[in-house]
């Protein structure tokens, strides 16, 4: 049978099909917009990297080139598949920073097989060019070129190079413009819908070995709004106070007395200086009406494995029902994915976002937090407690928990499966519940205590999940398919950890003196967007809706007060602290007192943001007003603006320890 040469022109055009195939069909497997000026961009780099593959390919005999020809587009197509995956399991995109949550990736190890399985036509799909290579392969020579050859092969390379980098000024100075994210921002999802994987993959790698720094771009729009001449916001009364002659109280700011401009005058690091000046310019949140609304009293705070709104239901969960819709109720809180569970905790803990980066310094409990919320909590006074009904250590949960003041903390493996049963997956919150609360009731120190809880975790099957199997004739009933069946069943257990330590609380005589508080920690992601629009009252979108849900802030003496303004996980720590009179400084932490006059803002994965006037999809550049609302044509631009300041900053506040620079120990 006659063998086909691959010579220059063919094997380029040959390789750049299959890239471009590859490129092409992940957009349609992961719905991404396919037709539009990223796919110029796209192009231009696959037509790079398939002259870098001609050019290397090409130097040896027939059986070496094919060799090292195969494995680089064995290696690309796992590159691709990885991402399918990653991105159909968490909803969002693989990149090297995720190495540092090894227990995460280990976890779901055993659900390998079954994300493999589950999504088998893509990944043969991604597969079917190095499939039919291989099949093929006998009627393919790779010749080696010539000097001539190579030559042509790497001047090429360059020129396309600089034609991709001038594509990138194309649409100028736009909200996340594909110059802006190749040169200033750091933001790996849109890098792939914007450059493809390949250019995404390639951009992670540099800058994860090289470094990169982002720059923060301060405006009075993004630090201060209504800022008066001593650099304090506008809280003058409007006309109607006036006309009837009502007095507002006058309300002092939440910081610290910093002297920045001594700090900023003896800084030499460039990017920390930016930031001094940053926190300079910001004023922190104004102290409200609820200003110590909770003082003196004990706080139980959750973060709630896999919890959302959708779990909310008076028939099933009739406990999370009435926390939810009593004691402080928010209409439009947001718990976004990113990271996994832990990046929900850090965001929860922290008030920071979990930008990317934040992990390693985050896991080695090293950085200091003087507004960490054991810390906080022990100044004045209280007992500190911590609980997770899973390995103790899992993700470094004792080093990062005792660096924020934690020094009682008690996990499966150091002392708590002496009191539940860890032998099971997942363990039950319920077991958790009872086995604890003995150490911090009927004492005569007030108590601040934090769960994190594992009964609702995936996956959702009645056959794998302990949880979902107990409470499985609980939800005999209802009339979903097994997965959103399996997930209200486990979160029943939830429902009746809470329920047990209302009981508790209420024979101890201290639920009067209570506030329980409660976060999950990211949207089910075992189930697809499809299963979660089964369980909720309206359809969500797989990027910002489907992260809507609860934040539990309840008392039992407490009339129900609603709060609209939108917020996020955080959001959770200064509202806490304003509410029970922690002194904190309200610049220094990125999220806000959900209760404050501050502008609500959650911001997601991909810096798509929901504000107060409406959503923004960072992906596609549209924004979407909220009913009656307008805003004017700069709107934006302003968040956004805004938004990735509070991004940046939040990296560089882990990166460079920031809270020790300016607060010391």
């Amino acid at each position: 049978m006659k063998k086909y040469k691959l010579k220059n022109l063919n094997i380029f055009l040959f390789t750049l099909l299959i890239l471009m195939y590859l490129e092409i069909v992940f957009r349609l497997l992961t719905k991404g917009a396919v037709f539009n000026i990223s796919l110029l961009y796209v192009f231009l780099y696959s037509v790079f990297t398939t002259l870098l593959i001609c050019f290397f390919a090409t130097w040896g005999s027939n059986r070496v080139n094919k060799g090292i020809y195969y494995v680089t587009l064995f290696v690309i197509t796992c590159i691709f598949v990885l991402q399918l995956c990653i991105f159909k399991m968490f909803g969002f995109y693989f990149d090297l920073s995720l190495l540092s949550a090894t227990d995460q990736v280990m976890s779901f190890t055993g659900d390998a097989l079954k994300l493999i399985f589950k999504n088998l036509l893509g990944i043969l799909l991604l597969f079917l060019p190095f499939i039919g290579l291989l099949i093929f392969h006998r009627k393919f020579v790779i010749d080696k070129q010539d000097g001539k050859g190579h030559i042509g092969f790497l001047s090429s390379c360059i020129i396309i190079y600089m034609i991709f980098i001038g594509s990138l000024y194309l649409n100028g100075n736009e909200i996340n413009s594909a110059r802006e994210l190749y040169f200033q921002v750091s933001n790996h999802e849109l890098n792939i819908r914007k450059f493809g994987v390949l250019n995404a993959f390639r951009i992670d790698i540099k800058r994860t070995v090289f470094g990169f720094e982002g720059k923060l771009n301060i405006t009075d729009d993004d630090v201060n709004q209504d800022v008066d001449e001593n650099g304090d916001k506008d809280v003058n009364q409007d006309d109607s106070d006036e006309e009837n002659n009502e007095e507002k109280p006058e309300y002092e700011y939440n910081r610290l007395d910093i002297d920045f401009a001594s700090l900023i005058a003896k800084e030499s690091d460039s990017t920390i200086r930016m930031m001094h000046e940053y926190f300079q310019k910001e004023t922190g949140t104004l102290q409200n009406e609820y200003t110590n609304y909770f003082k003196d009293k004990n706080l139980i705070l959750f973060m709630a494995e896999g919890f959302n709104e959708i779990a909310v239901r008076q028939d099933i969960t009739p406990t999370l029902y009435r926390l939810v819709n009593s004691g402080f109720k928010f209409n439009n809180f947001y718990t976004p994915s990113i990271s996994s569970t832990i990046g929900g905790e850090f965001q929860e803990l922290t008030g920071l976002v979990a930008a990317s980066g934040f992990l390693p310094f985050w896991k080695s409990g090293e950085n200091a937090y003087p507004f960490g919320i054991a810390t906080s909590f022990q100044k004045m006074g209280y007992q500190t407690y911590a609980y997770h009904n899973h390995t103790y250590t899992f993700q470094n949960r004792n080093k990062y928990l005792a660096s924020l003041g934690f020094d009682h903390y008690l996990g499966c493996r150091n002392g708590l499966e002496k009191r539940i049963n860890c032998n099971r997956w997942p363990e039950s919150d319920v077991e958790m519940i009872e086995g604890t609360v003995t150490d911090y009731l009927g004492k005569d120190e007030p108590f601040m205590v934090y769960y994190v809880t594992v009964s609702g975790h995936g996956d959702y099957t009645f056959s794998s999940n302990a949880m979902a199997s107990k409470h499985r004739n609980d939800v005999a009933g209802l009339n979903y398919s097994e997965k959103p069946l399996a997930y209200l069943a486990a979160q029943i257990e939830l429902d009746q950890a809470l329920e047990l330590l209302i009981e508790k609380l209420t024979e101890s005589g201290e639920l009067e003196d209570t506030v329980i508080a409660l976060v999950g920690d990211h949207y089910p992601y075992y189930l697809s967007l499809d299963e979660v629009n089964e369980l909720a009252s309206y359809e969500k979108d797989s990027v910002v809706e489907i992260n809507r849900s609860n934040f539990i802030l309840w008392n039992s003496e407490m009339e129900t007060i609603t709060v609209d303004k939108v917020g996020s996980q955080i959001d959770v720590l200064p509202t806490i602290y304003n509410l029970f009179g922690v002194e904190y400084d309200s610049r220094l932490i990125i999220g806000k007192d959900i209760l404050s006059t501050e502008p609500g803002v959650a911001i997601f994965a991909n810096s798509s943001w929901v504000s107060d006037q409406g959503t923004y999809y960072a992906s596609s550049g549209e924004f979407v007003s909220r009913d009656g609302i307008s805003v004017d044509s700069d709107y934006v631009r302003k968040m956004n603006n805004i938004v990735s300041n509070k991004i940046l900053l939040s990296r560089y506040i882990m990166q460079y320890d920031y809270y020790r620079r300016v607060l010391g120990e």
